[in-house]
């Protein structure tokens, strides 16, 4: 499975080597690939199986975008991580643990990020739901990149 999607990344690769290197492009690759989903799973999710209602937890009212995200959330964050560990990061020196672990951490401060800069696009400049989550993930891709280099899948430089 891992040689399949490296082999069908790195076809689509050529065009590109002159813009960035192949770490890059397949991070572009399989992040782009994950936010499609979780983009195609929040429109999905908000419209059709939580029907734009509030959702009541118990005692616990959640709004139906808070909802799609968390749902988005469940399916795209073991396949990220499997794509960044697998595909993107091969070169990491660090133990699957801690990376699942720094992973989670990167991933929680997304999900800050993707509930403040929702809340702020939805309710305060009234925009649809899902404009408000192409913004947000624009916001929040930069972070995340930078993050999982630079700390997650961090390679030595020795």
């Amino acid at each position: 499975m891992i040689t399949i999607i490296e082999n069908t990344i790195d076809f689509f690769y050529p065009p590109f080597s002159r813009v960035m290197n192949k770490l890059t492009f397949r991070y572009a690759a399989c992040g782009a690939s994950n936010t499609v989903l979780d983009i195609l799973m929040f429109y999905i999710s908000f419209h059709y199986i939580f029907s734009e209602q509030v959702q009541h937890f118990g005692p616990f009212a959640v709004k139906p975008y808070i909802a799609a995200f968390f749902l988005a959330f469940c399916v795209t964050f073991p396949i990220g991580f499997f794509l960044m560990r697998n595909i993107v990061f091969q070169g990491s020196p660090i133990k699957g643990r801690v990376q699942l672990f720094r992973y989670f951490v990167t991933v929680l401060i997304c999900i800050i990020l993707n509930y403040i800069c929702l809340k702020i696009f939805i309710e305060q400049f009234h925009l649809f739901p899902t404009v408000a989550k192409i913004m947000t993930t624009a916001i929040v891709m930069f972070f995340s990149y930078t993050s999982q280099r630079f700390f997650t899948f961090k390679v030595s430089s020795i």
